[in-house]
């Protein structure tokens, strides 16, 4: 660490959204930048192979290895909630899928901010402004910036009679996801470069901030608090911040703002150590409240995915080829001499949007689809020839909370999603079991003979189908909404609409915590265009 500890903008979390803040923070070379990062370098060979999520996630090398509370929706399972830790955060274990969600999202966003500049129209450049699209620039992609889109790398018969089967069940084929209704099935996109994973420390950190004078990363170093005075007007002010580097505690000051990106979990963690946060909660574990804010740590969203297994007959599964030394080894060359085949794929290869019921007025189910089976993520795949129609909906009621267990900056908070807590989450996770069977009965997959093995055909009403959901759902790894944005006089929005934290001069968060609802999709890259958008307002006012 450098002795000059003073900076002019302190950023916590080197993930998504701080990676690309770093970078075009630093841009301007008469300004210097901390980037504070709680994990290691992405210098861990799995995190770059694609396939290497398996041995990431529960990973203490690049996994926070939260876990959440007994949830009742889950009939009291408490499930891993991964987390990334290390440079590229979540990026660089996650599962690489280019998605940016609906129109709609963002223009409700627009309503509930009082902010038009969210609205999907207003949005849509900023997505592209990083983008760098295979197939070229257009009305809805960009091409020459740092995150790169991709079209996976592989296929499996098995995957595409799926893709025919939900055609045959009337969901249109689509070829791009991001054009603003993301209804219909096809291939996912990827974030990934010529087989490799592209996190955010690639596209945005290496080599352009390293190379530059203005810029200090420090790695392995967490933060413990933020450092809270008050100015001459009586307001509120962040100074800086507090920092255990694995020795001792090390202050580092700014003298323009300190931006939260540490994410949906670890931003309301170190605001409410910091005293900003419920005030019950605060003084419950003996902190002083500097702001009674009761909207961190509130809001909680994520997608539950409903994992239903089918076992197949005569189809090529990655639970069959995985299974043998010799499937292993020609898993390996492919990748070695191609750059593709199993190693190179996502978790989730085909994706479909549609309808639980023709009530909705848009798609409110997402579908990832795999050709493989297994009881989680990070567990072994199942000795069988299977595949996993996993779905989620994708606007859910239910809200949870994200809350400090102590005033100790080492012990994780409190993890409670509350899934399916209201009744139309129920009802939504069952019949998105019934569009499942729907879609696995055409004739497309009946040369496969699938058998429902996960939950069983055995149940069928909706009281049936909504528990066994709670058995065998999990998360799709997409919380968000813990330091909500929202319009003036929401006495739970954390944020205003430009991302500063309200009552505290200094002070911004840019995460998926800011989403006052979630996406109707994977949360990655609607980050990263959050991001885009308040590093290009900080550098317009010079920090508001």
């Amino acid at each position: 660490m450098n002795d000059d500890t003073t900076f002019d903008y302190i950023i916590v979390g080197a993930g998504t959204a701080g990676a690309l803040m770093a970078n075009r923070l630093s841009a301007d070379r008469n300004r210097r930048v901390l980037l504070i990062e709680a994990g290691r370098k992405d210098d861990y060979h799995w995190i770059h192979i694609p396939v290497g999520y398996l041995y990431c996630i529960g990973n203490p090398r690049t996994d926070w290895l939260y876990t959440t509370e007994p949830d009742a929706g889950l009939n009291g399972r408490s499930l891993r909630y991964p987390r990334g830790k290390t440079l590229g955060g979540s990026s660089s274990i996650n599962g690489m899928i280019y998605m940016r969600g609906q129109s709609r999202d963002y223009d409700q966003w627009a309503q509930l901010t009082g902010d038009d500049t969210w609205r999907w129209d207003e949005v849509l450049p900023a997505f592209k402004q990083h983008e760098d699209y295979y197939l070229g620039a257009d009305e809805m992609h960009g091409a020459g910036g740092e995150w790169r889109v991709e079209r996976q790398r592989l296929r499996w018969d098995i995957l595409d009679a799926f893709a025919q089967a939900a055609e045959q069940a009337g969901i249109p084929h689509s070829t791009d996801f991001n054009r603003g209704s993301n209804e219909g099935v096809g291939y996912f996109q990827v974030n990934q470069k010529s087989g490799w994973r592209w996190n955010t420390a690639k596209a945005f950190l290496r080599p352009t901030c390293y190379g530059r004078p203005n810029f200090e990363l420090w790695t392995g170093a967490q933060v413990s608090r933020l450092l809270l005075d008050t100015q001459s007007d009586g307001r509120r002010h962040c100074s800086g911040v507090q920092v255990w580097d694995g020795h001792e505690m090390v202050l580092a000051h700014a003298t323009r703002e300190v931006i939260l990106c540490a994410g949906s979990i670890g931003s309301p963690q170190i605001l409410q150590l910091s005293g900003i946060g419920p005030a019950e909660l605060l003084r419950r574990h003996g902190i002083e409240v500097a702001l009674d804010a009761p909207g961190v740590g509130a809001n909680l969203q994520d997608h539950l995915q409903i994992r239903a297994v089918y076992k197949v007959k005569d189809a090529p599964t990655l639970n069959v080829l995985a299974s043998s030394y010799y499937g292993k080894a020609k898993i390996g060359f492919e990748y070695l001499l191609k750059r593709s085949g199993p190693m190179s794929m996502a978790p989730s290869q085909l994706g479909a949007f549609t309808r639980s019921g023709p009530e909705h007025a848009w798609p409110n189910l997402e579908y990832h689809v795999q050709p493989l089976s297994l009881d989680a993520f990070g567990e072994p795949l199942h000795s069988f020839p299977a595949f996993t129609a996993s779905v989620c909906n994708l606007n859910p009621t239910s809200r949870g909370t994200v809350q400090i267990k102590s005033h100790r900056f080492s012990d994780a908070p409190a993890i409670a999603p509350c899934y399916l807590s209201t009744e139309e989450d129920r009802k939504v996770a069952a019949d998105s079991l019934r569009v499942t069977r729907r879609i696995v009965a055409q004739p497309a997959l009946a040369k496969y003979r699938p058998e429902e093995w996960k939950p069983g055909p055995e149940y069928q009403s909706d009281e049936e189908l909504a528990r066994l959901a709670g058995d065998i759902a999990t998360t799709i790894f997409h919380p968000v909404g813990t330091t909500r944005m929202g319009a003036d006089g929401d006495p739970m929005a954390v944020l205003d609409s430009r991302l500063r934290v309200r009552g505290i001069a200094g002070l911004r968060v840019v995460d998926a915590g800011v989403m006052p609802t979630i996406t109707s999709g994977n949360t990655n890259s609607p980050t990263l265009m959050i991001a885009e958008k308040a590093a290009s307002w900080i550098r317009a006012t010079e920090g508001g």
